[in-house]
């Protein structure tokens, strides 16, 4: 099959969607398949990146409010590549303007509406959380709700990478969800990584000894992952235990978050590792998990930090609440730091040491992308065949 995706928000410098693209982009051909990815971009280009895999840069202007990002400006460029690439099957990665393109082009082929994001959780609900019940802003928020439910009439698929969101995405309205959960990188992550050394050494960089816990932060600098209510957490915590901070990542709200540290001595902020080894050392090296965003859809980091042999903490909605149940470690009430400070003083009050083993002991379970592309691409396979037969 030849598989086209349109994907809006995949950019040469962007997150979590840009690293799944690209394993797709490698996975297809293993699979029999042809990846073409419409993206866009500075100029009209082509970029292949193997056998059976190219990206179709479109030119688009840059986004106003993140300028690592740019936005297809028409749907009528996004139906004249679809037009000349004769697909077999089409993706639309958002549920925005590249949808729209795809619900609305002419072609015949069958189409999936991948939910890559959950707009509701990283911004509504976020935003007025705090002040209204989840059932009251869904139904301010009714118009999204709407707009879901005519895509999912025009769609063939709307593809869930994880049950929490599929459920929230049927008790909604929508008729056509399928879940089928992302994974990792098969090889690249395990315990055997892990490294007592490193271990101590970010703990002395906290100014704590090898007693400590040692608890590990990753991800983007933006405010859906609430890293100051991390922060909070962990400082709170430490009042009753020693617990050391390790942030990696960066982003727009990088200086918010270093005012925000101050001058406390136990939270260390690293810049990103792009290194794959050195990042699997350094997940391995940890004695947990703790991630401040409710709105994951499926929370790659999470699932990489799983292999590795770390138990999570999470907060209790969105795809790293999955991963954290499925670690044995512990979940709290989402966006509430003293929560998150009892769910830490809960994981080590059960014993680090002991649940790090356990972690460890169920690592090799962690499901693969190999795994997710396979009954994936079996989907759509199944999907093609069956309009066949239907035509």
């Amino acid at each position: 099959m030849r598989i086209v995706d349109v994907c809006a928000f995949y950019a040469p410098r962007g997150g979590g969607v840009k690293t799944y693209v690209d394993r797709k982009l490698a996975a297809g051909a293993r699979h029999g398949h042809e990846i073409v990815v419409i993206a866009p971009g500075e100029q009209r280009a082509t970029e292949v990146r193997g056998p059976g895999a190219r990206i179709e840069w479109l030119p688009a202007p840059k986004m106003p409010f993140d300028r690592n990002y740019r936005y297809f400006p028409d749907q009528e460029s996004i139906h004249a590549a679809l037009d000349r690439l004769r697909p077999d099957m089409v993706e639309a990665s958002s549920p925005w303007r590249a949808a729209e393109a795809v619900a609305s082009w002419r072609g015949s082929a069958p189409r999936a509406l991948f939910m890559h994001a959950d707009p509701l959780a990283a911004y509504a609900y976020r935003w007025f959380g705090p002040v209204a019940k989840r059932e009251t802003i869904d139904r301010g928020f009714d118009w999204f709700w709407r707009h879901l439910r005519r895509l999912d009439a025009r769609f063939d698929l709307v593809v869930s990478p994880s049950r929490s969101l599929a459920d929230r995405l049927t008790d909604g309205g929508l008729r056509q969800v399928v879940t089928h959960p992302l994974g990792i990188a098969s090889g690249e992550f395990g315990p055997e990584h892990r490294d007592p050394a490193l271990r101590a050494a970010l703990l002395r960089r906290c100014g704590l000894g090898p007693e400590a816990t040692l608890l590990l932060g990753l991800g983007r600098h933006a405010p859906e992952k609430r890293w100051p209510m991390v922060v909070d957490a962990c400082m709170a915590a430490g009042v009753e235990r020693p617990v050391g901070l390790v942030l990696v990542g960066d982003g727009r709200e990088r200086a918010k978050i270093l005012r925000h540290v101050g001058e406390n001595p136990h939270v260390l902020l690293l810049a990103p590792v792009t290194d794959r080894p050195a990042l699997a050392q350094l997940l391995a090296s940890a004695d947990a998990l703790i991630h401040g965003c409710e709105a994951e859809t499926f929370c790659l980091v999470a699932a990489e930090a799983r292999a590795a042999g770390l138990p999570l903490i999470a907060p209790d909605r969105g795809g790293a609440a999955d991963q954290a149940r499925e670690s044995g470690g512990e979940v709290y009430r989402a966006a509430d730091a003293g929560s998150a400070a009892q769910a830490v003083l809960r994981l080590i009050e059960r014993g680090v040491d002991t649940l790090g083993a356990e972690a460890r002991a169920r690592a090799g379970g962690v499901r693969t992308l190999d795994r997710h592309f396979a009954d994936l691409f079996a989907a759509y396979r199944g999907l093609g065949a069956g309009m066949v037969r239907a035509a």
